[in-house]
């Protein structure tokens, strides 16, 4: 009987990127599964080794920033170090960023909390977007300074402002782009060339790095790395999982980081379990292209349905003709062939007396009570769409003066839009500023 032969894999760059996020990097040192189409998950947290010498080769491996990526055959020991299922993932989100490297986490905030942790050192400083994620200031304001770490804010939407916030000690520009929630932009390369300027008289240690967290836009809809970010943190639990099972987060990057990361994550121990990675490798990352081509139509059409409803003050969208920053969207935010890529968040806020947020409780709680295609609830990037006020929700730890000065409004409402029928979706929320 003739041994079987493993098929013939295709040069894969010659394949356009939403075909390749399906079929992932097809030949891989991680695993050898060319007979199967669906790749394995790996459920072991340590790995059989031939011989003392084979483990003492592995840890070296492992720590050594000698040992080139391209070794033939990764040496497995323990999964906390490195394993196949996840690895395999990470060679597609390298891919789908377009960057050398991808270190995964187990939740978007471990993968930020990475890479801040490998790029400032205690004595350094960070300097951020006055709008972030609630977690993520916190994190900057509650924990870093413990390390001696401390965060100054600036509005980077205004490029040219970094010259008055960078002191000797600044070693990372930290932002999102667009915001959470209110979609402000950020244009990364306007912001590359300022760092460029500033970085002229530093030596290579002490370089500004801009980090920049994609997780809204994702790589489907728009790639920092190619724009002039060093560095890319994004929450996988969102739209690159998509189906809102299983949480992750990763860090894309040149090859420089690697073993930075690789030890970050060995020893604070936020490792992606390859049972959380196994779904996001084979559902939610060859899918992305599919769900967020779909769910960008459908949020246009939401968000031009609201921006015509008479109860409605504003409608945030960068795919909107009104966007404040509508130029700067259609260049930034592009889809694998350039195409113009809006994402599927946007942010309303109602009319109602200043500061209040009576009407946009009243819509949500209707919505949580009678809405059918609408849901309730924390996170974005499902198949599902789901709202919420971000106000007294996700970014209740910032201070009132804050979140208003930074654009967060007490009545402001986030919607994520799902896969539903878009006629269903504004029936809903038709029905929700009815009763409102």
């Amino acid at each position: 009987m003739k041994a079987a032969i493993a098929p013939k894999i295709p040069h894969q760059p010659h394949y356009r990127m939403r075909s390749r996020l399906i079929h992932g990097t097809f030949n891989t040192k991680r695993w050898d599964y060319d007979h199967h189409v669906i790749p394995p998950l790996s459920s072991s947290t340590t790995f059989r080794l031939s011989s003392v010498e084979r483990g003492a080769e592995g840890f070296i491996d492992f720590g050594s920033e000698e040992v080139p990526l391209e070794r033939k055959v990764p040496i497995y020991i323990y999964d906390r170090l490195d394993e196949p299922t996840r690895g395999m993932l990470e060679e597609n989100l390298a891919l789908a960023e377009q960057g050398e490297v991808c270190v995964t986490f187990s939740t978007g905030m471990a993968a930020i909390a990475a890479a801040l942790g490998v790029a400032v050192r205690q004595g350094q400083e960070i300097i951020a977007h006055e709008q972030l994620y609630g977690s993520t200031y916190s994190l900057l304001t509650s924990w870093l300074p413990r390390f001696g770490i401390p965060t100054h804010w600036c509005n980077l939407r205004k490029p040219k402002c970094l010259r008055d916030c960078v002191t000797p000690k600044t070693r990372v520009v930290y932002f999102e782009t667009p915001t959470n929630p209110s979609l402000e932009l950020i244009d990364i390369a306007a912001l590359r060339r300022e760092v460029d300027t500033l970085n002229q008289d530093r030596k290579d240690n002490q370089k500004l790095l801009i980090i920049v967290d994609n997780t809204f836009a994702t790589p489907y809809c728009q790639r920092p790395l190619t724009l002039g970010a060093d560095l890319v943190a994004q929450s996988l639990t969102k739209n690159i999982g998509g189906f809102g099972t299983d949480m992750g987060g990763a860090v894309v990057g040149p090859r420089f980081f690697y073993n930075l990361l690789m030890g970050y994550r060995k020893d604070f121990g936020g490792v992606l379990s390859p049972k959380n990675a196994w779904p996001i490798l084979v559902y939610g990352l060859p899918t992305l292209g599919a769900r967020m081509a779909n769910q960008q139509k459908t949020a246009l059409k939401v968000a031009q349905f609201l921006e015509s409803h008479p109860k409605v003050e504003s409608v945030f969208y960068p795919g909107l003709d009104g966007f404040p920053q509508r130029e700067l969207a259609q260049r930034q935010m592009v889809d694998y062939d350039g195409k113009f890529a809006p994402g599927s968040l946007l942010y309303f806020i109602l009319k109602d007396a200043p500061g209040s947020s009576r009407a946009a409780d009243q819509l949500v709680d209707y919505v949580a009570e009678h809405a059918y295609t609408i849901t309730l609830a924390v996170s974005l990037g499902q198949i599902k769409t789901l709202i919420e006020n971000p106000y007294s929700m996700t970014h209740f730890n910032l201070p009132p003066e804050e979140k208003e000065a930074s654009g967060i409004h007490p009545g402001g409402i986030r919607l994520s839009v799902g896969l539903e029928d878009w006629h269903d979706i504004i029936d809903d929320l038709h029905a929700a500023l009815e009763a409102a």
